[in-house]
């Protein structure tokens, strides 16, 4: 069992940045990639960003050079710049293991707001 434990959401106003972490934990376990999804209110889950095991990376057209996603063994970050009203969303971190079990954390605030 795997279990993800987010941090580094709030409130921010335009411009303005916010890191997100993600650590997982539980018993021995591999890990096929890491990543953050993001659900605004009345929209689907989208993807965010992503990080595989051998550091390839994606990034939705969204937020390609204003986020940076990273990864120290076992902790996702991801590094939000300029943010926009629009980047207003529940953030959740996921990790997928090979063999495709995917794990999720309880997801973070952020509220990108003046």
């Amino acid at each position: 069992q795997v279990q993800l434990v987010e941090s580094g959401g709030g409130l921010v106003q335009p411009g303005g940045s916010l890191r997100l972490s993600c650590a997982a934990s539980g018993s021995s376990f591999s890990i096929s990639n890491m990543g953050w999804y993001r659900q605004a209110p009345g929209k689907q889950r989208e993807l965010v960003a992503r990080i595989s095991s051998g550091n390839s990376i994606y990034y939705a057209v969204s937020v390609k050079g204003r986020f940076t996603i990273s990864r120290d063994k076992n902790t996702v970050y991801l590094q939000m710049n300029s943010l926009k009203p629009e980047d207003t969303a529940v953030y959740y971190c996921y990790l997928v293991r090979p063999g495709g079990y995917d794990y999720w954390g309880q997801g973070t605030q952020v509220t990108v707001s003046s």
